[in-house]
């Protein structure tokens, strides 16, 4: 059956023979790719109806059935068409983040890194991974690279490494010893005790210093609500709906702003008070200062107001002497006004025995403010004269010996003596100045001072002589070179208090430098003053007379040096008009008796001799002021030499052979302006030494000024294309490998005097205004019918009609480029570059918002929104939101500025808040559109803010 079975076997049941599986037949391939088919879509249709998690587990299952070739068919088809392979993370991440990552190597992990690849090594070459490393140790780099160089602070990191003075662990321990020596048991005791002692020092100092913090704390400031109290009735406040719905009119709403002006706080009276209540502490003090007799004149204190447009007046604040009150104001964004609280506020009631006003200037004028030039012609104005009287009150009078010291050298120059006289019959008080001739920046300071000098030289007054010298002779440098470091600075210092940066500065400068301390000869002013208080007590009928005899007394007793050095203290030309009046005097009465007349003839051979010596005098002081002059001269051709021999030859030697650094299109665009001018100032050098060679005293050098102005063109050239070349030279410095690696070489060095020659290209407009100081002290020593004194007036006119001109390009040029500034500052700024536009003042506030305004007034609460800044223009307020944003491995945080909205300064109203104990040093600005409820951190800001601010609409309304 068996056997029969097996024979029955037809090929159809051959082919449905299966194997593993009774599903999968073992022969027939259609039928078995069929069913492999079926059990592939049934599988499909389960797996898509699985979780996520019942995926990856059958997933897992599959792939640990599979063989080897199995698994590198599935890495070989993802690698075709996902891409997967090894990434590198600095091409991926944003570099911020891969320089995050790289911060975290130390330098040897740095150098390794730079050797994996191109992007590495770029990346670990950045200045922000070197400079915290180098800071670290307190390796500064001795230069500022250029935006196009590349891995300077690392190449200094490793110079200074490969310098280093090391030791091994023993040498190291046999010249300092071990950190673990044993101590005696008394010297433990000590040094325990020591430690106690000044741990309850730095605690109790600390505890005191949060006190006053607390005291002081501004009530904003603290993120608790504010509230305004009920408004003024003198001060109107018009809501944005009643403005859409009556439609002012232009000249009501003008109205409307300068009434809202007039109700803002001024200074009530002319002894200084503050618009705001003060301590009952600082009234009692007005009081008994008000009160006192002259027996306590010697406890007034000293004075000194100091300009900030000063160059590096950090040095001048560190020199002022103890027990003398300074204070610095800044020359822009600030009115008359303000500064008289800024010194009322310093004085606290007091009056001083004497104030000096260290401010730029020249022998005609004094620059005391932004926009406030003191001189004959504004002097009368009622602002600026009611500026002055109200500067007499903070005085001691005349009586007791009070005194103002302007450190400008008005005494210079007949205008500069008229602006003094006019000043001192406008306020009672004795003003004076130097009268010094010297063509150095603020040399005059340490010159010759008008009147009598009680107290010593007004410089001996406010300042160490040491100090103040060695500033007077730096101030040309550091005026370039503190600019620069301002700037850096400033984001660093903002929050700090003006006084300890200014003190920070000027001790570091002064440490750092050798200094020798100056001879004051004080016996001249001594014995003038001895000589005017006796003169007061005789009440003689002749004073010069009496005078000169006790001067003639004074120099008998002395060396003949000194005397000679007394008599010429006195004005040469105001003496001698009265020696000419005594003469007349003595002949009339020379018919008189015998005594008196032989009284009389030895009076007027006394008034001979000292007319001839103050002749003498006169000659001998315009032959200085000729020699200073020859002698800047001399120096400022030399300067421009520099830039011929130094830069001018090389450039055009190298383009003469083939190997060119600048193209001669550049040469010419750079360097044709200053030969010319070389060339100008070599003949006007050689007229003057030609001139000096056989000098005397009827030799004129107004002529050779007159023909030296005709010929001004020159600088006009040179003055209108300076811009084109600071642009000239810079492109060439980023786009010419060459020139930069020439400037490099040449720019800083001993035969350069330390300066590059964008420096050195700035000596032509710093001249004029040593020509004009020069000139005025010449005309000022030359007597009325001298030859010389027409050309010298006309020579004065020509140099100062010039140098406004380029007074008035530097000035359009400086408020483009912070109109500029601004511009790229501020997010979403609209363009500002307008005619006749500049920047007076720039305030940080905070804006407040009212939570309920259903309640009262004396209740209203107030929250803090956001920090503002007003940019004040002559025509307009530009409002911007602040914002503070850090950079990735940075100390320094930096000042954003979103745009919010612009007013016309005729269109704003401001409403003054009185002060409570919710709010404190709030105002309302109100637009057409908008308003905004603001408060400043310290009172002081507020008042000059609303000054400056009323100021400006009330220029605006009278264009």
């Amino acid at each position: 059956m068996s056997v029969g079975d097996s024979s029955w076997k037809t090929p159809e049941m051959e082919s449905l023979h299966t194997r593993f599986s009774a599903w999968t037949p073992f022969s027939n391939k259609p039928l078995n790719r069929q069913l492999f088919q079926e059990r592939v879509a049934l599988i499909s249709h389960w797996f898509d109806l699985w979780t996520n998690k019942q995926r990856q587990e059958f997933l897992f299952t599959i792939l640990l059935r599979c063989t080897k070739s199995q698994l590198r068919f599935v890495q070989d088809w993802f690698s075709e068409r996902m891409q997967v392979a090894r990434v590198d993370f600095s091409t991926v991440l944003p570099r911020s983040i891969s320089l995050y990552i790289f911060s975290f190597l130390n330098p040897k992990d740095l150098c390794a890194a730079a050797q994996v690849s191109w992007p590495w090594k770029f990346l670990t070459e950045q200045d922000c991974l070197w400079m915290p490393k180098c800071i670290k140790f307190g390796w500064f780099l001795p230069y500022t690279p250029t935006d196009n160089e590349y891995g300077a602070w690392k190449r200094h990191y490793i110079a200074c490494v490969s310098n280093l003075d090391w030791l091994t662990p023993r040498e190291a321990a046999a010249i300092y010893g071990t950190l673990n020596e044993p101590k005696a048991e008394d010297e433990e005791l000590q040094e325990r005790q020591r430690e106690k002692c000044l741990r309850k020092i730095i605690w109790e100092k600390i505890t005191l210093h949060k006190k006053e913090l607390f005291k002081v704390r501004p009530p904003w400031v603290t993120g608790t609500c504010c509230s305004r109290l009920s408004k003024s009735k003198c001060q109107p406040h018009l809501s944005q709906t009643v403005r859409d719905r009556v439609g002012l009119h232009e000249a009501l709403e003008k109205q409307l702003v300068l009434a809202s002006i007039e109700g803002l706080p001024k200074l009530s009276s002319c002894s200084g008070s503050r618009p705001y209540p003060l301590l009952s502490k600082q009234k009692s003090w007005h009081g008994v200062y008000k009160n006192e007799d002259s027996s306590t004149y010697a406890s007034w204190p000293h004075f000194i107001l100091i300009s900030s447009r000063i160059p590096a007046y950090e040095m001048v604040v560190e020199s002022v002497k103890a027990g003398v009150i300074s204070v610095v104001y800044e020359h822009g964004g600030m009115t008359l006004d303000s500064l008289l609280y800024l010194i009322g506020k310093a004085l606290h009631g007091r009056r001083a025995q004497s104030m000096g006003i260290l401010s730029d200037g020249d022998s005609r004028e004094i620059n005391l403010l932004q926009g406030y030039k003191i001189g004959i012609k504004n002097l009368l104005k009622p602002e600026v004269r009611d500026f002055w009287e109200k500067l007499g009150s903070f005085l001691a009078t005349k009586e007791e010996g009070g005194h103002v010291d302007f450190f400008v050298p008005l005494g210079a120059s007949e205008a500069g003596i008229e602006v003094l006289s006019q000043l001192s019959q406008l306020t009672g008080t004795f003003f004076t100045a130097p009268t010094g001739i010297a063509t150095g920046s603020y040399q005059h300071i340490l010159s010759d001072w008008l009147g009598p000098q009680q107290d010593g030289p007004p410089p001996c007054i406010y300042f160490s002589e040491a100090k103040l010298q060695a500033w007077c002779s730096l101030t040309d440098v550091l005026e370039d070179a503190l600019k620069a470091v301002r700037r850096e600075f400033s984001p660093v210092f903002k929050e700090l208090q003006k006084g300890i940066s200014c003190r920070m500065i000027g001790q570091f400068m002064f440490d750092t430098m050798s200094m020798t301390s100056i001879l004051n000869n004080q016996d001249i002013a001594q014995a003038l003053a001895d000589g005017l208080m006796e003169l007061s007590k005789e009440n003689s009928d002749r004073p010069l007379e009496f005078l000169a005899c006790f001067l003639l007394k004074k120099c008998s007793e002395k060396s003949k040096d000194e005397g000679n050095v007394i008599l010429t203290k006195c004005d040469p030309k105001e003496t001698l008009d009265l020696f000419t009046k005594e003469r007349n005097i003595v002949e009339d009465n020379s018919q008189d008796t015998e005594s008196s007349f032989s009284k009389s003839d030895l009076g007027f051979e006394v008034l001979l001799k000292l007319e001839k010596k103050l002749q003498r005098d006169s000659a001998d002081k315009r032959t200085s002021a000729v020699r200073e002059l020859l002698r800047s001269e001399r120096k400022y051709v030399q300067m421009l030499e520099i830039v011929r021999d130094v830069y001018v030859r090389p450039l055009r030697a190298a383009l003469a052979s083939n190997r060119a650094i600048l193209s001669a299109a550049n040469i010419q665009i750079i360097f044709s302006d200053i030969l010319q001018i070389l060339s100008l100032n070599r003949q006007f050098l050689e007229n003057l030494r030609d001139r000096v060679q056989e000098w005397s005293s009827i030799h004129c050098v107004g002529e050779i000024f007159i023909k030296f102005g005709d010929q001004l063109n020159i600088y006009t050239n040179f003055f209108n294309n300076y811009p084109v070349v600071l642009k000239t030279i810079e492109k060439c410095r980023e786009m010419t490998p060459a020139f930069r690696a020439f400037l490099k070489r040449h720019d800083k060095t001993i035969v350069t005097k330390m300066l590059s020659l964008p420096e050195l290209l700035l000596f032509p407009s710093r001249r004029f205004d040593e020509y004009l100081s020069l000139l005025y002290a010449l005309r000022l020593h030359t007597a009325a019918g001298h030859v010389d004194r027409g050309d010298l007036a006309t020579a004065i006119d020509q140099i100062k009609k010039y140098k406004g001109y380029i007074d008035q390009m530097k000035e359009n040029i400086s408020m483009k480029e912070q109109l500029s500034d601004i511009e790229r500052l501020i997010w979403g700024c609209p363009i500002l570059l307008e005619m006749n536009r500049y920047l007076i003042r720039v305030q940080d506030v905070v804006q407040l918002h009212c939570r309920d305004e259903e309640i009262s007034f004396s209740l209203r609460l107030y929250e803090q929104i956001r920090d503002l800044s007003f940019f004040l223009f002559n025509d307009a307020l530009l409002v911007s939101s602040r914002g503070i944003s850090h950079t990735p491995f940075e100390r320094t945080s930096k000042t954003t500025y979103q745009f919010i909205a612009s007013v016309a300064l005729h269109r704003l109203l401001i409403e003054d808040i009185p002060d409570s104990k919710y709010v404190k040093n709030a105002f309302i600005l109100q637009g057409p559109k908008c308003e905004w409820i603001c408060a400043t951190e310290v009172e002081d800001d507020k008042f000059l803010w609303l000054s400056v601010l009323q100021n400006a609409i009330k220029s605006s309304m009278n264009k």
